[in-house]
């Protein structure tokens, strides 16, 4: 076991009170334990680090475990209470999971995103269980008057085996939490200064199988997801947007429309009020939109249709050519200083034996969640409730307060079950228009999008341009690297990702192009596209040196572990754990034996290692794929069924996106506004296995929602590559018009 402290700098680890049915209430503050570089700790906004519950324990036995963070499909709402109850040593039958509200007098840290729930939350899941079974052990130990340390746990019972005393947890809770003035508020106890963690192999729920709490719920239709909500009195509302990005609202004819069957109001609103302090830096929403009200979602639509909506054009509209035409510009342009600098590039890829250079580019993407954006909310003179499926409530909560001018103890927001987020939930400007709604029209409502309302409001992945250069020496060994990259709104290049310290004359460049079309959070940001690009490009120099593209990477790896470039501490990577992934599926999939065209990747995001192989046929210009082989490093699997489907669906994810998908514009427009033109993969084109492997070393958990998709894309294109003798550089690869050989 591990002895730690539960005391973490000037906060209050745990405190108990007696619940009024008696037994035993735990508030435990999880703080995270993460090890990041100051310039990660920088940039997160400081609700990231802290995470709060509660644990509690009934006469009967059972265990309560509140779940702070949102659920989105990533089982965080099953993963964390295993983690809870694992150490705590209860029998996983009697915990019974419950979603908790935002609270931030209470909970920190309520938010899902990047992939760090489990990361950050970690070490103080476990305190917390650790601690309410050092509590109870104490209460068994007075009880019995016997040594504290003589008394074991298992399967939520206490026992001493030399008295044969035994209790369940929920005898001995009450005796845990002893209260001396029932009547009055209940009284603090002191914890534990500290306590033993298990060790790994003793761990009885973490590490297996357990089946999504939420499981028997979503299969037999309970409501769960914000589009369930229904309120008494309730109406329900719907939005029209700008049809461009950079229109504003004129005027409009709403008198047809407000004569329609159940049509309460129409109105045009304007959002955020221009002294209205907005929390989001991306992705915040258009600022106006004319809302519907009525009874129905059937209603509001027919009113929607028969609307007249007028709108000014203030700007230059934006199309597809303009910012692409705009970002080769910016890929171009001479920049002041790079990012990172090792060695001299230009002098290295001057006097290089082999040269190589390739540029990659990837459009527009929009998130595309299957279920639609909604919320509820009832906003009165004092008070502000709110439901609905945000992955932000902190952050939500805030903007509200600002727009709402209603102080932050005013405003209550329950979570629910989410239908798919990606990133797309993070921005809550849908939440902030459902609130500014029901204040207008002085009532309850529940807004709900459109899947067109959706696609064109925008909060977009951003579109890039990414451009490579290599050279090789006489023994055809990589002596220069650069890599210059641009995005819309965003700067897409981590420069100090693999393979910087691996080549003696490294160089990296990003730079930004500013656009009106709202970009933000899309499914490992940045990674998503920077991962297929790179390792595209790796396999294209392997060949150029005549090397096997796995081998090439391993030598890259062994110099980055024994003589690596520069500062090592640098390096966002360990090199021995990229190589161990890539050693891992090079084994599983018997690499260089396939009979089929094959493609390999590797990549580090979200603080996991994950290295892919691929299979696949070409069907027409399309590709078939039939085997993705996956090792992935993320640590400890608290669950492993889970970690498979996360490990799936990022694959699956990733092959779709890339091979069929695009977001296109016509002066501010955009063109794609429902499934018939904005293609997805289909369930007969996902691969036919999906073969995955996790590393045992036993280091804390890190991230897994995301980390699988970035790979997934150049293994796609070097397979690809394997089949047709042609090189893929530009998403959407099968609407490719011309593909460079």
């Amino acid at each position: 076991m591990t002895l730690v402290k539960t005391k973490i700098g000037r906060r209050s680890f745990i405190r108990t009170s007696a619940l009024a049915g008696g037994g035993m209430m735990v508030g435990f503050s999880w703080l995270a334990s993460c090890k990041m570089t100051p310039e990660q700790a920088n940039n997160l906004p400081k609700e990231w680090f802290d995470i709060n519950g509660f644990l509690k324990i009934a006469d009967n036995g059972q265990v309560t475990i509140m779940s702070p963070n949102p659920e989105i499909g990533q089982n965080v709402k099953t993963a964390m209470p295993m983690i809870v109850a694992d150490e705590l040593d209860v029998d996983w039958k009697d915990v019974i999971v419950e979603q908790a509200p935002l609270n931030l007098d209470v909970f920190q840290r309520q938010l899902a995103g990047g992939s760090q729930s489990i990361r950050h939350g970690w070490e103080g899941l476990r305190m917390a269980g650790a601690t309410a079974r050092k509590m109870l052990k104490q209460a068994a130990a007075k009880a019995w008057e016997v040594p504290e340390e003589e008394i074991s746990t298992a399967m939520g019972r206490l026992e001493h085996k030399a008295s044969g005393k035994s209790a369940g947890y929920g005898e001995m809770a009450s005796a845990a939490v002893q209260v001396e003035k029932p009547d009055e508020a209940p009284e603090s106890i002191e914890a534990p200064e500290e306590v033993e963690l298990k060790s790994i192999d003793q761990f009885t729920i973490i590490g297996t199988d357990r089946k999504n709490v939420d499981g028997p719920n979503i299969i037999t239709g309970k409501p769960l997801f914000g589009i369930d909500i229904y309120e008494e009195g309730m109406l329900t509302a719907m939005i029209v947007h700008p049809p461009a990005f950079g229109l504003t609202y004129k005027s409009m004819n709403a008198d047809e429309a407000k004569g329609m069957p159940g049509i309460k109001d129409i109105f045009h609103v304007t959002v955020y009020p221009e002294d209205a302090e907005k929390q989001w830096s991306d992705g915040g929403g258009i600022p106006e939109l004319v809302a519907i009200v009525g009874e129905s979602t059937w209603q509001c639509l027919q009113a929607k249709k028969a609307l007249h909506v007028e709108w000014d054009t203030t700007e230059v509209l934006e199309s597809t050519k303009s910012y692409g035409d705009d970002l080769s510009k910016l890929l171009e342009a001479p920049l002041e200083k790079p990012a990172r600098a090792d060695g001299d590039f230009k002098k290295a890829f001057a006097g290089a034996h082999k040269t190589i250079e390739r540029t990659y580019s990837a459009p527009f993407l929009a998130h595309n969640t299957m279920e639609p954006m909604n919320f509820y909310a009832s906003v009165t003179a004092d008070k502000a409730v709110l439901k609905g499926p945000i992955q932000t409530p902190e952050f939500l909560e805030k903007t509200l307060a600002s727009v709402l001018k209603m102080p932050l103890e005013k405003i209550d927001i329950d979570m629910t079950r989410m239908g798919g987020g990606f990133g797309r939930r993070l921005y809550g400007h849908f939440g902030v228009e459902a609130a500014v709604i029901s204040q207008k029209v002085g009532a309850p409502i529940k807004l709900v999008y459109s899947r067109e309302d959706d696609m064109t409001q925008g909060t977009y992945r951003p579109a890039y341009k990414v451009n490579f250069k290599a050279g090789l020496d006489a023994n055809n060994q990589l002596i220069a690297w650069y890599v210059k990259g641009v995005g819309t709104n965003d700067d897409l290049i981590f420069e100090n990702r693999f393979p910087a310290g691996a080549v003696d004359n490294y160089l990296a460049e990003k730079n930004s192009l500013n656009t009106k079309i709202t970009t933000g959070a899309w499914r490992a940001p940045r990674s998503n596209f920077i991962a297929g690009a790179e390792q595209s490009f790796m396999d294209e120099v392997a060949e150029l040196a005549g090397k096997d593209p796995i081998e090439f990477r391993l030598e890259l790896f062994d110099r980055a572990t024994s003589n690596p470039v520069g500062d090592p501490e640098k390096n966002d990577y360990d090199p021995q754990r990229y190589a161990g992934v890539l050693k891992l599926v090079k084994e599983k999939s018997n690499w260089g034996n396939g009979d089929k065209a094959r493609g390999v990747s590797a990549y580090y995001c979200h603080n996991s290692y994950v290295a892919q192989v691929l299979d696949l046929e070409m069907k027409g210009n399309q590709p078939q794929v039939d085997e993705v082989w996956c090792a992935v490093d993320c640590g400890i699997v608290i669950n492993p069924i889970s970690a498979k489907n996360q490990i799936e669906g990022g694959i699956i994810d990733g092959i779709g996106h890339a091979t069929f998908s695009q977001m296109t514009f016509e002066k501010g427009a955009p063109q794609q506004q429902n499934f018939d033109d904005y293609r997805l993969i289909r369930h007969s084109e996902a691969p036919k296995a999906i073969h995955s492997y996790f590393v045992d070393n036993g280091i804390d958990p890190t991230g897994l929602g995301e980390p699988s998709l970035p790979p997934i894309v150049g293994a796609l294109a070097n397979a690809m590559y394997k089949a047709t003798g042609k090189r893929v550089y530009n998403q959407p690869y099968i609407l490719e018009k011309e593909v460079v050989g």
